[in-house]
């Protein structure tokens, strides 16, 4: 079982920064691939970015250069540091975590990234 508790997210102006924290606890952090989801109103939810287990990373066309996916797994805590933000990068982001070997996956609460002068 894994709990995953995001937070960062917040109202920032086109082009802004924001990071967000993904903390987890309860396994056995470093066996699980990471990733970043998010979902905008009306919109199914996509996968932002992704880290595994040993520290590949991989990202949807559309952040590619202004997002940055990391862990830390000392801290059992992910991290997205999101640059020169724009209004469609608005929407909630939820934290994952996938266990490759059973596919089992679980899932935050969210967070709400508003971009908007």
């Amino acid at each position: 079982q894994v709990q995953l508790v995001e937070s960062g997210g917040g109202l920032v102006h086109p082009g802004g920064s924001l990071r967000l924290s993904c903390a987890a606890s309860g396994s056995i952090f470093s066996r699980y691939a990471m990733g970043w989801y998010r979902q905008a109103p009306g919109k199914q939810r996509e996968l932002v970015a992704l880290i595994t287990s040993g520290g590949i990373t991989n990202y949807v066309d559309s952040v590619k250069g202004r997002f940055t996916i990391s862990r830390d797994n000392a801290k059992n805590t992910m991290y997205l540091q999101m640059n020169s933000l724009k209004p469609e990068d608005t929407a909630v982001y939820y934290c994952n975590a996938l266990r490759v070997a059973t596919l089992v996956q679980y899932w935050g609460q969210g967070t709400q990234v508003t971009v908007s002068s």
